[in-house]
């Protein structure tokens, strides 16, 4: 009688080959994986970079916050501004993510805080942004200072997607961004893809604030794949 052979078939080659690919492409990522949580210092972190796209004057602190996640620090936007923005411009990510913990505070025309990334200077970058005022989250693309949204993947029309943003609460917005497909999730949920090939080359990350919105950032976290 010949020997008995083990085998496996070929459905489960091909699973435990894009199993593989996943364990694989996921260390990947997370070799890769940073996080700022604004504890270290008082002053900005080391590469980062801030200003304004438009007029007005921003006011980002490394500031002493009881709620924050990670306690003790978060940074905080407080001045007047078109765009307020603030990034690690030696980051240079082409595709990866970025996730930060955002806390409205106030503000009477907004209360927003937004993610930006591939970003060129202060006047060419992508931005997602929560609005706690408005209660939706929208993608837009900022080409030579001007900010235009993005449509949702699949919808011919509409303004981002409707999302309950709290004010005076933490929550958590995410991209994830992988060529000209842009993925949004908002407190783990995923909202929405958007396709945009304006900015194709690697950037900085950051965050972003509209008007007069005061907002506090904590936890952020972002990977690129090289």
């Amino acid at each position: 009688m010949p020997p008995r052979r083990n085998h496996l078939s070929i459905g489960n080659v091909n699973l435990i080959r894009l199993l593989c690919l996943a364990l694989a492409t996921s260390n990947y990522v997370l070799a890769a994986e940073s996080r700022e949580t604004f504890d270290r210092s008082t002053q900005l972190p080391q590469g980062w970079q801030n200003g304004i796209t438009g007029q007005g004057r921003a006011k980002w602190e490394v500031i002493s916050e009881q709620s924050a996640p990670s306690k003790p620090n978060v940074l905080r936007q407080s001045g007047e501004a078109t765009f307020a923005w603030a990034a690690k411009m030696d980051a240079a990510i082409k595709d990866g993510f970025v996730e930060v913990k955002i806390k409205p505070v106030s503000g009477h025309e907004d209360q927003a805080g937004g993610i930006i990334w591939r970003v060129k200077d202060a006047n060419n970058y992508y931005i997602v942004r929560a609005n706690a005022l408005e209660g939706n989250v929208v993608l837009y693309k900022t080409v030579e200072g001007k900010r235009s949204s993005l449509p949702v993947k699949g919808r011919m029309f509409g303004y981002g997607v409707d999302a309950k943003v709290p004010s005076g609460k933490w929550s958590t917005l995410r991209v994830e961004f992988s060529g000209k497909l842009f993925t949004v999730y908002f407190n783990g949920e995923k909202l929405f893809e958007v396709e945009d090939e304006t900015f194709s080359d690697a950037g900085g990350v950051g965050v972003w604030t509209k008007a007069d919105s005061v907002t506090l950032f904590d936890d952020f976290v972002f990977a690129g794949k090289q």
